[in-house]
């Protein structure tokens, strides 16, 4: 039973894993409806072994990785799992992040079928052959028997443009979750392969955009429908014990890797605090608080002394504080390995219940996701420097820059809602031999650009100004990157919000490098007079009006040289 694994199939097999996540990806990109998932990319696909353990997830979001096993597991927990079955949800305290983030798990059953684990035929393709797999949308208790209990699960993560609530787009400046949008606990969206009609009526008609939010759900049915697929095609192919084999090794040689980079830094307690700038109601900082404690080859991240949760909605919840320490830990290891259950198993998270960074229902969370979790990677990281300080980098830009719009499109003759989100580049912080890269998406935000013209086409508003914030990086030995400026002007009375961090307190340096420039937020009316707005607000914008906004600079890294 204990044979040595052969080291190619080994790397062969983990390539398979993650081509299976990576080709859910490439299916909801290719299959949704909105700029967010089919340009911006805001989403993450991942397989878990029976227990919901993690075996791959695709090079996503890195805010989703530490996340979704706790919306598989409150998949598990919700009742009975039948072959066909599709569980939704977005609750943030039932294993979501924040509302707009809707998560699809789909447990994958194994059919009785002659030979199902017998090795594969010289000519068999990873493609499963037809009859071999009901189709999905048949009442498949009818088309075949199967196992009695799921052997796999496929999952995936998205960020959806509405979800209803106070304000278009879900990314409200609320202060409890009830006025963040719809709350979905786990739910079985399909049932026995047949979708529930009554339910995703419910959802379409709680959203500003019904026909997009559909479009989008079914491209991550679909995505989870193929990762289901190659999972089928690979147990027929090899046999399910040796894939539980490969999917075990996988996952305890990315626990040895991470323990092997833990064993490097110095045993000892490392500790840092930094601050968010408000909370969008209260002027006062929201303060993060990181003690990370080495010894031997085990790391244990204690977030005691940060501030309480706050009436504003930039609380994390418990999964959002995990993803944010698991990535810093990852990056640590220089070597390829995947994203899998391993990764937690040599660090250990403390954060007390009530606090910032593990907010209780029912407070507002929709801005944890995208602010406090950078903060908690500076915060993580900053630590992490005091152990490493030739290694870990200056600070990023620390904020995704978040732009949500909605209103009345009377465009091409009809009239329609909208509602976009999107977020934005800022400036990388410097690293030891290297300057920091401009403009890019860092750290929790792995998303991509959204193109002018895409933006264009499907909303009533116009990008005047698309350019790097030149001079806006750190000093230092090697100079922080730049931000960006991006403005958009109005073609249409327009209600936008803004939930954006590093208006106030700057991105740090690092060894003797200066801070980056803080971000800065300005309306400029239609009349030519210039307002300046907070790093969060509400707004009610004419058409004409130009919202403008310039991300952060990432912090230099060492001493400035005198020229």
């Amino acid at each position: 039973m204990n044979q040595p694994l052969d080291p190619i199939e080994f790397e062969i097999f983990k390539n398979i894993f993650v081509s299976v996540a990576e080709e859910m990806g490439v299916t909801l990109c290719r299959t949704g409806f909105s700029p967010n998932i089919k340009e911006r990319l805001d989403y993450s696909c991942a397989i878990y072994d029976a227990a919901g353990h993690t075996i791959a997830q695709g090079d996503h979001l890195p805010v989703h990785l530490g996340a979704m096993p706790l919306s598989v597991r409150a998949a598990i927990d919700s009742g009975p799992l039948h072959p066909g079955d599709t569980i939704i949800l977005n609750h943030p305290f039932r294993g979501g992040t924040h509302l707009p983030d809707i998560t699809l798990v789909s447990p994958v059953f194994l059919p009785l079928l002659p030979n199902a684990s017998s090795r594969p035929e010289r000519d068999s393709s990873i493609v499963a052959r037809s009859g071999d797999i009901p189709a999905f949308g048949t009442n498949s208790s009818q088309t075949a028997e199967f196992q009695s209990k799921p052997a796999f699960f496929a999952a995936n993560r998205a960020h959806h443009s509405d979800v209803g609530g106070m304000s278009p787009g879900s990314m409200p400046l609320a202060r409890e979750i009830f006025q963040e949008g719809l709350i979905l606990p786990p739910l079985k969206l399909i049932k026995r392969g047949t979708l529930d009609a009554d339910l995703l009526a419910l959802i379409l008609a709680n959203v500003r955009t019904p026909h997009e939010r559909e479009g989008d759900l079914t491209a991550q049915i679909a995505s989870n429908r193929v990762g289901e697929l190659r999972l089928l095609a690979l147990v027929k192919n090899y046999g399910l014990e040796k894939i539980y084999r490969y999917a075990a090794a996988t996952q305890d040689y990315a626990e040895r890797m991470l323990r092997s980079s833990i064993a490097a830094i110095p045993d000892g307690r490392y500790e840092f605090t930094d601050a968010l700038d408000n909370d969008g109601f209260s002027a006062a900082p929201v303060r993060i608080r990181c003690a990370i404690t080495i010894a031997g080859d085990h790391a244990t991240v204690d977030f005691t002394g940060s501030d309480p949760q706050t009436s504003g909605g930039v609380n994390a919840n418990f999964a959002i504080t995990m993803s944010a320490t698991l990535y810093c830990f990852r990056c640590l290891i220089e070597d390829d390995v995947l994203y899998n259950d391993g990764i937690g198993r040599a660090v250990t998270v403390i954060a007390p219940a009530g606090s910032i960074v593990n907010a209780q229902h029912p407070s507002a969370v929709a801005g944890g996701n995208v602010e406090c979790s950078q903060r908690i990677t500076d915060v993580v990281l900053g630590a992490l420097s005091k152990a490493l300080p030739h290694r870990i980098p200056a600070a990023s830009q620390g904020t995704m820059n978040n732009v949500t719009l909605g209103g009345t499109d009377n465009r091409h003759g009809a009239t329609k809602q909208f509602a976009y989100y999107e977020t934005m580049g800022g400036g990388m912080g410097a690293r030891n031999s290297l300057p920091g890269l401009s403009g890019v998406h860092t750290h929790m935000s792995n998303t991509r650009n959204t193109p002018i013209e895409a933006l264009e086409q499907s909303l009533p508003v116009r990008i005047t100004t698309y350019a790097l914030r030149k001079n806006s990086g750190g000093a230092g030995e090697f100079p922080g990157g730049d931000g960006l400026i991006r403005e958009f002007e109005m073609l249409a009375e327009t209600t936008a919000t803004v939930l954006t961090e590093r208006r106030e307190n700057p991105p740090y340096g690092a060894q003797g490098g200066t801070p980056g420039s803080c971000g800065r937020n300005t309306l400029i009316h239609s009349d030519g007079t210039i307002e300046p707005l907070p790093g969060k607000a509400t707004l009610r914008l004419a058409p004409g009006d130009r919202l403008r906004i310039e991300t952060p600079g990432g912090g230099g890294f060492g001493t400035p040289t005198s020229k």
